[in-house]
């Protein structure tokens, strides 16, 4: 295995491990705690907002250099990343005031939910579509070989991305999500098939795909 691909393998698994932490941090009791005096800000927030989302976007900026990326793509991941970054500000914020606050009906409880359940979740979609969209460009536009073993450890990383895209359309409200995972899936599957298994494509690929045919046999039964 190269040092290139070592390193790749290695920034997979840290997303990897981030994906875990984002998905107990969002279901863990423990951590749905105030930690300020007038309950305005909990640690679910700060985990979300100040540690878990900044450190997934620099796991994704650092895949993105090692690929050597051009001028246009590193605009394009900016682009992706401000939206992405605009999407956790509101959202967080907005689906604690929906959630705490918003059990009836009124005009202030429309905007809230709006901005919780529809324009932050556009912004995200958007901003993730896009960095996914910015990674498997750079990825097939530089050289990769794989060995067997680095495509077993890519679709080990692949694996726990598609449970937690299980996790998200086969046991919640499908929205905009399933339109998202899907076009991913077929731009990954669309440059396998142009550029052969690259890592991040095979990643993407995999796991999206994968994903979303586990989704479909849930929904079906």
């Amino acid at each position: 295995m190269t040092p290139s691909l070592r390193r790749i393998h290695a920034l997979l698994a840290v997303q990897s491990l981030l994906l875990v932490l984002a998905s107990v941090n969002r279901l863990w009791n423990a951590t749905n705690v105030a930690v300020l005096p007038h309950q305005a800000l909990r640690l679910v927030d700060v985990l979300n907002l100040l540690v878990l989302a900044p450190a997934s976007v620099l796991v994704f900026h650092l895949l993105l250099e090692h690929l050597s990326p051009s001028r246009t793509l590193r605009v394009a991941f900016v682009a992706a990343v401000y939206l992405f970054a605009a999407s956790y500000g509101m959202h967080e914020a907005a689906d604690y005031l929906n959630a705490r606050f918003c059990p009836g009906d009124t005009a202030l409880c429309g905007i809230v939910g709006y901005q919780d359940d529809e324009l932050s979740h556009l912004l995200f979609f958007a901003g993730f579509a896009g960095i996914a969209a910015t990674l498997l460009a750079a990825q097939a536009a530089s050289p990769a070989v794989t060995t067997t073993r680095d495509r077993i450890l890519v679709l080990a990383n692949a694996a726990l991305v598609a449970v937690a895209i299980v996790a998200n359309l086969g046991f919640e409200a499908i929205g905009l999500d399933l339109y998202v995972v899907a076009a991913v899936a077929l731009l990954a599957l669309v440059l396998w098939l142009r550029r052969g298994p690259r890592p991040l494509i095979l990643y993407y690929a995999s796991s999206y795909t994968a994903g979303l045919i586990v989704t479909g046999a849930l929904l079906a039964t």
